[in-house]
C-alpha cells in the first residue's frame, strides 16, 4: 500500500472515530429542542390537561372542539386569502424588481442592499411600525386600522410584501445571473423580443428560483405570527349569536396562540389540537406546492 493511500486511510478512520464529537451536540439539541416536543405536542393534542404532568387522554375530542371553532374556521380561509394574495404579490414584485436589476443599472448594488433591509427588522418592531404609520395615515378619516377589517387585512400585505420582497429578489437575482448566456443570444438572434425572451427563455429557467420563493412565501404567510400580533392583534371582533367572539384579522398562528393562553388552561389540549392541524395543512401545501413547481422546472 502506498503512503498516499496511507494516509487517506488513516484520515477516514479518524474522521469516523471523532465525528460523533462535533455531530453529538448537534443531534442531541436537535433531539431534545424539536423532535421531542413535536411528539409531546402531538400526544397532548389527544389530552385535557392544565399542565404536563396533568395531563388525560380524551381521545379525538379536542380535533372535534377545534375544527367547530367558528373563530378557528374563520382564521383558516383569512390566513388562506392572506397567504395567497401575499404570495402572488411578493413573487411578481421581487421577480421585477431583480429583472431590473440585472440590466446593468447604475447603482444596482446600492438597490439591492435597500431592497433587503427591511428583511433584517424583526417582525414585532415592523408591525408597530407600520402600526403607527397606518394609523396615521388613516387619522384624517377619524379611524384607526385596528377598528377596520379591510384596512387590517391589506395592512399585513403590504407590511408582508416591504419586509419579504428584498428577500426574494436576491434569490431571483440568482436566478437570472444563471440564465446561460448562449440561450439569451440564441434567443436575439432568431428575432424574438424582449418579452418573448422573458417569458419563453428566462422564465423556463428561473423556475427553480420560483419554485423556492413561492414555497418561503406560501409557508411564511400561513406562519404570519408577530406581524398579526403587532399589527393588528386580530382586531376588530364581532359577537356571535352564541356569545362568542372572532377576531376578524386573527391569522392560524394568532388564534392557536389566543386559545392556549387566553382562552383558559380548559382548553389547551384544544390548542395544542390547532397547532397539530396546522402543522399539517402547512406542511401539506408546501409539500403539493413543491412538487407542482418542480415538475415545470427546465433541465439544463
Amino acid at each position: 500500500m502506498s503512503k498516499k493511500a496511507s494516509t487517506r486511510n488513516t484520515i477516514k478512520t479518524a474522521t469516523r472515530r471523532w465525528s460523533w464529537l462535533f455531530l453529538g451536540p448537534v443531534v442531541a439539541a436537535f433531539i431534545i429542542g424539536f423532535v421531542w416536543p413535536f411528539f409531546q405536542g402531538i400526544y397532548l393534542s389527544f389530552c385535557r390537561f392544565k399542565l404536563i404532568s396533568d395531563a388525560q387522554l380524551t381521545g379525538l375530542d379536542n380535533y372535534g372542539q377545534a375544527l367547530a371553532d367558528i373563530s378557528f374556521q374563520h382564521s383558516f380561509w383569512y390566513t388562506a386569502l392572506t397567504a395567497v394574495v401575499s404570495l402572488v404579490l411578493i413573487n411578481v414584485l421581487a421577480f421585477m424588481v431583480a429583472y431590473v436589476l440585472t440590466q446593468n443599472i447604475k447603482g444596482s448594488n446600492l438597490f439591492r442592499t435597500v431592497f433587503f433591509m427591511p428583511n433584517l427588522i424583526g417582525g414585532i418592531v415592523l408591525g408597530y411600525i407600520w402600526s403607527m404609520i397606518f394609523d396615521g395615515i388613516l387619522a384624517a378619516y377619524n379611524t384607526s386600522i385596528l377598528l377596520n377589517t379591510t384596512y387590517g387585512f391589506w395592512g399585513l400585505i403590504i407590511l408582508m410584501c416591504w419586509q419579504q420582497v428584498g428577500y426574494m429578489m436576491i434569490i431571483y437575482i440568482a436566478g437570472l445571473q444563471a440564465v446561460p448566456e448562449d440561450m439569451l443570444e440564441a434567443a436575439k438572434i432568431d428575432g424574438a423580443t424582449k418579452w418573448q425572451t422573458l417569458f419563453k427563455v428566462t422564465i423556463p429557467n428561473v423556475m427553480p428560483s420560483i419554485t423556492i420563493c413561492m414555497f418561503l412565501s406560501l409557508t411564511n404567510g400561513f406562519k404570519l405570527f408577530d406581524q398579526n400580533l403587532a399589527l393588528t392583534g386580530g382586531l376588530p371582533y364581532i359577537i356571535q349569536p352564541d356569545g362568542s367572539t372572532v377576531n376578524t384579522t386573527e391569522m392560524l398562528a394568532l388564534n392557536i396562540y389566543n386559545t392556549f393562553y387566553t382562552a383558559g388552561a380548559g382548553v389547551r389540549g384544544v390548542a395544542q389540537a390547532k397547532a397539530v392541524i396546522f402543522f399539517i395543512l402547512v406542511a401539506g401545501l408546501g409539500l403539493a406546492q413543491l412538487a407542482y413547481t418542480r415538475r415545470r422546472e427546465v433541465q439544463q
